[in-house]
């Protein structure tokens, strides 16, 4: 968690191509990564006073790069190419800095200045890792990484007397729960919250808000982000919700279900042991009604016909 976080990444005087006249013009250019205050940019001054003064400045955004590349020595010397994928461009040729060279009393090599701005470019902009295979160092995880990174979004977490962090983060939204990570190691989760334990959650275009329930990691609380991106979290945190809870209602009556399939089983089974009936002079009387056959009462010398008509049979009294 980044509490006093610079989303400056890197800034100096460069030789920007006007779209309009097509001629270099020098300026103070700033670039700056992505956080909660905006999106991946380029900030374009009249000189260096006016970006420390916050005075009228160009932006340009980030988002849709397809390619960072150094242009030809045959086209400019020194110069940088960000190209996009509606298929426009924005160069820019880097300089030396006076300043520094009256400090240093040696001229800034222009060369390794355009490369270091479009390395960096190529980093944030591309998600280029810095141990590639190129460096002796791969990464098989990098694709993964990548991947998920697109899917977060960046905050500011205020500070909460639930939560010990606070600062610059960024938020992703999985299946099941709200995850903040550490910008400036992605891998590291700070903090997480089950999107069933949210008790409410609401957004406007500045701010993204949820109250966390009892079952939580960090209690009961309100936790507040200050985001460009409210919208599309409330959008993303909604629809997860929806679909647990679907889910869970699809499971009750499954629950539902079965156990009504289990009670009628049970009661077929009680039924089934009820068909055998008691052996019994009066239940095989009964049965017998519907024989064709004749009944007989046994007598000492021979058998005594029974009519259909008697209920039990009777027995001569020898006394």
């Amino acid at each position: 968690m980044a509490t006093n976080f610079n989303d400056i990444v890197k800034q100096g005087y460069v030789k920007i191509r006007s779209r309009r006249l097509g001629i270099y013009q020098r300026c103070w250019l700033v670039f700056k990564k992505a956080s909660s205050k905006g999106p991946k940019r380029i900030e374009k001054f009249s000189d260096e006073r006016a970006a420390y003064f916050r005075c009228y400045h160009k932006v340009t955004e980030l988002n849709h790069v397809k390619n960072v590349s150094r242009l030809p020595k045959s086209t400019r010397k020194h110069a940088v190419g960000i190209y996009f994928e509606d298929d426009t461009s924005r160069t820019f040729a880097c300089e030396s800095d006076h300043s520094l060279a009256l400090l240093f009393l040696w001229p800034v090599d222009q060369e390794l200045e355009a490369d270091e701005w479009c390395k960096v470019l190529q980093m944030e902009c591309l998600g280029t890792q810095m141990n590639d295979i190129s460096l002796g160092e791969p990464d098989l995880l990098a694709s993964g990484v990548e991947r998920e990174q697109s899917e977060r979004f960046n905050v500011y977490l205020m500070p909460s007397p639930n939560l010990d962090v606070h600062g610059e983060c960024t938020l992703q939204i999985t299946f099941e729960n709200i995850c903040l990570w550490d910008i400036q190691n992605p891998r590291v989760k700070l903090v997480s919250w089950p999107l069933s334990a949210l008790r409410r959650y609401g957004r406007d275009s500045t701010w993204f808000t949820f109250e966390a329930g009892r079952m939580c990691d960090t209690g009961e609380g309100l936790f507040i982000f200050q985001t460009r991106d409210g919208e599309a979290i409330y959008q993303k945190v909604h629809s997860a919700a929806l679909t647990i809870a679907e889910q869970h209602d699809r499971l009750l009556q499954s629950v539902k279900n079965s156990v009504l399939q289990m009670k009628m089983s049970e009661r077929a089974v009680s039924l089934g042991t009820m068909v055998p009936l008691p052996r019994s002079a009066y239940w095989q009387h009964i049965t017998r009604q519907h024989s064709t056959g004749q009944l007989f009462g046994l007598q000492e010398d021979s058998p005594l016909k029974i009519h259909r008509t008697e209920t039990f049979p009777t027995y001569r009294s020898e006394h």
